[in-house]
């Protein structure tokens, strides 16, 4: 085997492990930027929802400013607003709203909202019993509904934070629910 061959067959064995590794790097992305989350608090990602297991004392002596956002992803037509911009609530207690959705299309539409908090230290207080995020959130043509939200604050939530954010980005999920052929056979209606 000449020189040249050597170095063409080291150099493909580099780029093979190369292309191996990035797709490992790539694969692992994910579950290294959740533990990474987790560990700064960064991104605010939620990870107290669903029921309360224990009762927790309501702290009278304490108000914390809740507020609420909402953003569509640019791809999204719909109308979503907080019935209430904000709250001022007691740590422990059960407190109710709800966001309203309005689908100004002629077509129906399923959407998915994704919850963060802001702070992000805050993000492990704020419990979330029922929330509209939860679920998938189908719309008919020109239809409008209230979505509810039930949350708590815990009473361990540090004293420098007087005031908590609760933004949902709302995502246009109908094509990914389409059975494929739906999709071929309505791409097909079209071009006849």
């Amino acid at each position: 085997m000449n020189l040249r061959q050597q170095r063409n067959r080291s150099l493909l064995v580099k780029l093979l492990v190369s292309t191996v590794l990035m797709f490992g790097f790539g694969f692992l992305l994910v579950p290294l930027y959740d533990v990474f989350c987790d560990i700064t608090g960064l991104n605010g990602k939620l990870q107290n929802t669903g029921a309360l297991t224990q009762a927790y004392p309501i702290n009278q002596q304490r108000q914390v400013r809740v507020q609420f956002l909402a953003v569509n992803n640019e791809a999204m037509p719909w109308t979503l607003r907080p019935a209430r911009s904000e709250i001022s609530v007691h740590p422990g207690e059960m407190t109710q709203t709800a966001f309203m959705a309005v689908n100004p299309t002629n077509r129906p539409m399923v959407a998915q909202a994704i919850p963060s908090v802001a702070p992000s230290a805050a993000a492990k207080y704020l419990h979330k019993v029922n929330c509209f995020c939860f679920e998938q959130q189908p719309l008919g043509a020109g239809e409008e509904q209230e979505m509810p939200l039930v949350f708590m604050v815990d009473d361990e939530l540090p004293d420098y934070i007087q005031t908590i954010t609760l933004s949902y980005t709302l995502f246009d999920i109908t094509p990914e629910l389409r059975p494929a052929n739906d999709v071929v056979n309505s791409a097909t209606r079209s071009a006849l």
